[in-house]
């Protein structure tokens, strides 16, 4: 059943239209290069428009995967389409795999803490998951190959691309946990200084705690998990092939949209724990940038 008629999920022309103007996304992220202003996480801000940070991001984050599955699911009857092929369903799949842990898993689970998001952040973050999943979920539910004769001889393209998706999304699973230990640990010492304190000392709050992590890939760059996330869409774009345009503007509107941050980031920590302390760190790609 179709939520907006021509729209969700799009007919071809809409998704045409869609998936060509979203590979101009990247203009719009030039103010990112411009401007230090960015209230979310580290360089969250106090506003009356913040949304606590577990709800605004499973909530900014979530619509994307579940947008993608409505597509998957009507677009083919929509269309005459019988059924699709293994290969659309398994970037389905990987698609929706790395959103439910992104989404939900972390945020609701094992986030020990999370800033506010301001609703400038969610609504553009809110708008590029409906966007980047009716691109991509067009392309898996019809507008892209609709047989497995479309699959033939990319065998080794589908295998080394779910290597690089796995290993990307092992990565930035263990990176982001490396952060989420300086918060376990922070509450830990919490706990202890309340004990020590006694009744005197419960329902005191801490200061946030911000440490240089070491582990992994931290001991070259400031944003691994970045990175890591951008070698999983790769080898989600290396499964669609070369000419799988959604999954390309994927791979380029995810820099766009991180590498400015990253940056952003470097030079927070830089100001935090001094130019000594940093390093030789990159921000994001280890000897680059």
């Amino acid at each position: 059943m179709a939520i907006i008629d021509n729209w969700m999920p799009p007919t071809r022309e809409n998704w045409a239209l869609i998936t060509k103007l979203w590979q101009l996304f990247p203009l719009f992220t030039l103010l990112q290069w411009l401007v230090n202003y960015y209230p979310q996480g580290k360089t969250s801000v106090s506003s009356r428009f913040n949304i606590p940070g577990r709800i605004a991001w499973a909530t900014m984050e979530a619509p994307g995967f579940i947008n993608l599955l409505y597509i998957m699911f009507t677009l083919p009857k929509q269309n005459g389409i019988e059924s699709l092929p293994l290969g659309n369903w398994i970037m389905a799949g990987l698609f929706t795999l790395h959103y439910l842990y992104r989404a939900l898993l972390a945020p609701l689970y094992l986030n020990p803490s999370m800033s506010p998001i301001h609703i400038i952040v969610w609504l553009a973050a809110l708008s590029f998951q409906l966007i980047n999943s009716t691109c991509i979920g067009g392309w898996l539910a019809g507008y892209g190959p609709v047989s497995n004769k479309e699959w033939e001889g990319r065998v080794l393209w589908l295998e080394v691309g779910l290597m690089l998706f796995a290993a990307g999304l092992v990565g930035n699973i263990f990176h982001d946990d490396e952060l989420r230990e300086i918060r376990r640990a922070a509450a830990r010492n919490q706990m202890k200084n309340e004990e020590a304190q006694g009744e005197k000392g419960k329902g005191k709050r801490v200061d946030k705690v911000y440490m240089m992590p070491e582990n992994g890939l931290f001991n070259l760059v400031l944003y691994p998990h970045y990175l890591c996330e951008w070698v999983e869409w790769c080898g989600f774009w290396m499964i669609g092939g070369l000419g799988c345009i959604p999954a390309r503007s994927f791979v380029i509107n995810e820099i766009a949209a991180m590498l400015p941050r990253a940056l952003q980031g470097k030079r927070w920590y830089i100001k935090r724990f001094g130019r000594e302390k940093v390093g030789s760190r990159k921000a994001v790609i280890p000897g680059i940038i």
